[in-house]
């Protein structure tokens, strides 16, 4: 039985986390600007990011539904269970859902997604400013949402580190040589 993850869902799992900080520190940071060309720029990194977390996320849904992860510790109980997989599950559908309100914000408000100012993105819904404003909205709580979960995933994988003294956080991490 595999105690670890594979190395390609660690690869994804990482880079992923990096991408999706990231991605939630340009957001805050660059709504809060005025109208600019700086803007503009960092409007169009954070539609080349979300596109390309989009891509991976499905990657790794692939990649999770063909290589199962590591069970989890027998000391678990149900609901611990219960929360560690809604917790995931809850994850999975925040990094779908969030690049797909934004490119879908984008299409309604009128501004084309061109991912990595080189491939023109299909717009996904006709402009209309109501929409555009509804999906702005929608965007921005999924987006606190995946804030919370994310502080409950790092909690619970610090818990299981240093309190219950378990691998569940070091079976994501490099699997060291003995």
């Amino acid at each position: 039985m595999n105690t670890h993850y594979t190395t390609t869902a660690k690869t994804l799992h990482w880079l992923l986390a990096v991408l999706i900080f990231g991605m939630l520190g340009l957001g805050f940071y660059m709504t809060g600007l005025d109208l600019s060309p700086a803007k503009l720029q960092l409007y169009s990194w954070h539609k080349w990011v979300g596109v390309s977390v989009f891509l991976l996320v499905l990657l790794r849904v692939a990649w999770r539904v063909s290589h199962h992860p590591p069970p989890l510790p027998l000391h678990m109980g149900p609901l611990e269970r219960f929360a560690a997989h809604a917790g995931h599950f809850l994850l999975y559908v925040l990094m779908f859902a969030i690049p797909l309100t934004g490119w879908l914000m984008s299409s309604a408000k009128g501004f084309q997604t061109v991912w990595f100012g080189v491939l023109p993105l299909p717009d996904l819904l006709s402009r209309d400013k109501a929409l555009g404003d509804l999906l702005q909205s929608v965007h921005a709580s999924l987006n606190l949402l995946l804030i919370a979960t994310l502080l409950a995933h790092v909690g619970a994988s610090l818990k299981h580190h240093f309190i219950d003294k378990d691998d569940v956080l070091t079976r994501m991490l490099r699997q060291r040589a003995d």
